[in-house]
């Protein structure tokens, strides 16, 4: 296991400033980028659906992980949220060091 990841979380662009900010002050990640744009095109309730959507690409330490997933579904106004984490398998050892530094301890 790796000490980092990223995780992606995708939500209607009109929460996902609130989103982001609320997780970066509760220090559950050091950043979020927030990526407009998104169409996502799936399969709910029987039906396709065709929805705008924005990426928000969050990294922060593994250790994190269950609470932060846990704080994204309360936040978060979907039934199924997606929250996907990617291992951080290198990286610039001063920005890892600055998502250590900027996420809870």
């Amino acid at each position: 296991m790796t000490d980092y990841i990223v995780v992606y979380v995708t939500a209607p662009e009109n929460e996902a400033v609130t989103l982001a900010k609320t997780l970066v002050d509760e220090r559950l990640v050091a950043c979020v980028n927030i990526v407009p744009g998104l169409r996502s095109i799936y399969w709910w309730q029987g039906k396709v659906e065709d929805e705008a959507e924005v990426l928000c690409i969050m990294k922060t330490r593994t250790t994190l992980f269950e609470a932060l997933r846990d704080r994204v579904r309360e936040l978060h106004s979907y039934e199924v949220e997606e929250i996907i984490a990617l291992p951080i398998m290198a990286g610039n050892p001063p920005y890892l060091d600055w998502i250590k530094e900027n996420t809870q301890q």
